[in-house]
């Protein structure tokens, strides 16, 4: 009977840790960490933008750091108003901290974007010189990069119960079609050791098609 109770006690603590070893939980300071662990750590010996993949060394005044699950829907989803206002929300900023969540992308393209929806547009628009299509509120990212979001969105969903930032169907289709490659299994890893948890959806890409 007493171990029954030390262990019905231990179950919450037990669970709250699994929860939190889930999420990011190591950061907080979406300018701190952008500065430091995204530009200072994972991509201090350059890389490659990640929609165009255009090579470069350092950030530089044509890089920034985009968020495949876009900030504004988050703060929409949030509702804890503007940017400056959602600053003081500790929830946003553990999200907007998150690495799993933030590439390195062009800024003409990142203006772009960060509002719009996902989809598949198909050859009704045409696409630009990275196999981008856009229309209205719609944003179709090149073939070699939709598994990578599908499955980044789909942690983003799991992990800090927000909305789904398109169709699921589409996110499940561009999961099947593009699995985890090689420069993102490693910058995965990466992003584990900096962070401290790992996106399961990388791990075992099947685990979407349950969302």
């Amino acid at each position: 009977m007493r171990t029954l109770i030390v262990f019905l006690i231990a179950l919450p603590v037990f669970l709250l840790s699994t929860l939190a070893s889930s999420q990011n939980t190591r950061f907080s300071d979406p300018d701190t960490v952008v500065e430091n662990e995204f530009w200072g750590k994972l991509y201090a010996q350059g890389g490659t933008s990640f929609f165009c993949e255009t090579p470069f060394t350092s950030k530089g005044f044509l890089l920034t750091d985009g968020y495949i699950y876009p900030l504004a829907q988050v703060r929409s989803a949030l509702d804890c108003g503007t940017s400056s206002q959602c600053a003081n929300d500790n929830r946003y900023r553990q999200i907007a901290s998150d690495l799993h969540n933030i590439v390195p992308v062009r800024s003409r393209t990142e203006m772009r974007r960060r509002n719009a929806l996902y989809e598949e547009l198909g050859t009704a628009s045409k696409a630009d010189e990275c196999g981008i299509r856009e229309s209205a509120q719609f944003f179709e990212p090149p073939e070699k990069v939709k598994g990578d979001i599908a499955r980044t969105v789909a942690y983003m969903v799991d992990t800090y119960d927000l909305p789904w930032a398109g169709a699921t169907r589409v996110f499940k289709s561009w999961n099947r079609m593009d699995p985890p490659d090689d420069r993102e299994l490693t910058r995965h890893r990466q992003i584990a050791e900096i962070q401290g948890n790992e996106n399961p959806f990388v791990l075992d890409p099947g685990k979407l098609d349950n969302l």
